[in-house]
């Protein structure tokens, strides 16, 4: 059988909510043993309460961020946890956290901290800020970094207020963005036999995706507008068109692109329409196009339209999420799993976006509070049930 890609990496994480769990969440999927450090006195990860389906102790909104994953609670602030913990980290490769930029400091997550216990450990810390700068003991969220990163100020119908995006589209990122930073000094560890600090806040992500506009607007008089209909600001036609019953995205990143759409259209008169003969052209006349496309676009329903498009323009239907999740190219790529749960049954829920060679192996549901615990401190680190039921009198575990 085919080892998956992150067989016998061991990660130590303590982390709580979405932007962190969802990132070790690939980890664990690709193959790595994701230990999850949950504070007993805290009734472990936040994410175990998040309505609205919650059982004790556990909801679905936890369910979705910690398959694969096994959970062992442990208070770092106790001196019998600390002692626990760094055992843990001198047999581990990572220890990562999504705690506020303060907290790794005061809970002796970072690099200068654990190296004694192994100096292989890479520490990456992901937080809303950063480790440094005049924000760092701020707690932050998704929605403030789309407000802080100017995301919203980009997003929504000009004639309405700014808008967040409908996903937390800056916890993910900001995620995938610590896992990369995680196995890239993984990669340097096991050549040099040195670890590291990995530093990544959810601001920097958010900043960084800014990417192309920030390029204009740092360079050159750029003042970006919100536009109607979800329409890019430059390209044209790119934007969300209705139709008889829905609606529909175009988007024409190409000339061919282009000609081929008026085609479809039965509309040779706008190929030949020296207005719209370039990209330059097109936009500079925008608002004629535009409004010529609407009415066109309104004569047929979204699936006549795609049977027209697809394979010659680029085009997708505006799904709805349930949509969305039986759609046949997301089928196809099995990207709808089902995992086992004791209490909730069988849960369908969406897959990880990276295949390996293999394949995954059937998932296991995340784990309930202080699940591995025993387990963990038996096999791991050779306690016996006294010492173990010391521990928890004491309140370390």
């Amino acid at each position: 059988m085919i080892p998956n890609l992150l067989e016998g990496v061991r990660v130590l994480a303590v982390e709580q909510f979405g932007a962190g769990p969802f990132g070790t969440l690939h980890l664990a999927d690709l193959g790595a043993e994701v230990i999850k450090i949950e504070d007993p006195k805290a009734g472990g990860d936040v994410a175990r309460s998040v309505p609205p389906y919650t059982i004790s102790d556990d909801s679905l909104y936890f369910q979705s961020f910690n398959r694969n994953k096994r959970s062992l609670t442990l208070d770092l602030k106790h001196p019998d946890g600390a002692r626990v913990f760094h055992e843990l980290v001198a047999q581990s490769d990572a220890v990562f956290n999504n705690l506020r930029g303060d907290q790794p400091q005061k809970l002796g997550l970072l690099y200068a901290q654990l190296k004694a216990a192994n100096p292989k450990i890479v520490c990456c810390s992901l937080s809303g800020f950063g480790l440094d700068g005049p924000r760092q003991a701020e707690p932050a969220y998704d929605y403030l970094m789309q407000a802080y990163a100017g995301w919203m100020s980009l997003t929504g119908d000009p004639a309405g207020p700014p808008t967040k995006s409908g996903l937390s589209v800056v916890d993910y990122a900001g995620g995938v963005m610590a896992m990369l930073g995680l196995v890239s000094g993984l990669l340097r560890a096991r050549q040099t036999g040195q670890g590291c600090d990995i530093d990544v806040s959810l601001l920097d992500t958010a900043v960084s995706m800014l990417s192309y506009v920030a390029i204009w607007a740092l360079n050159r008089p750029f003042q970006p507008q919100r536009l109607p209909d979800s329409a890019h600001p430059t390209l044209v036609p790119a934007q969300a068109f209705q139709t008889k019953d829905g609606y529909l995205v175009i988007f024409c990143a190409k000339e061919k692109f282009w000609r081929a759409l008026t085609e479809a259209l039965d509309a040779p008169e706008l190929v030949d329409d020296p207005r719209f003969g370039s990209f330059a052209a097109r936009y500079r006349h925008r608002d004629y196009l535009i409004a010529d496309l609407k009415r066109r676009f309104l004569t047929r329903t979204t699936a006549g339209w795609l049977a027209r498009l697809r394979g010659n323009v680029p085009c997708a239907p505006v799904n709805s999420l349930a949509e969305a999740l039986v759609d046949e190219q997301v089928l196809a790529r099995n990207m709808v799993m089902e995992v086992e749960h004791p209490e909730f049954g069988v849960l369908r829920q969406v897959s990880t976006a990276i295949n390996q060679p293999g394949g995954l192996k059937p998932a296991r549901p995340g784990p309930s509070l202080g699940a591995d615990t025993e387990e963990i401190l038996q096999s791991r680190l050779g306690y016996s049930q006294q010492a173990i039921d010391q521990l928890r009198q004491r309140g370390a575990i």
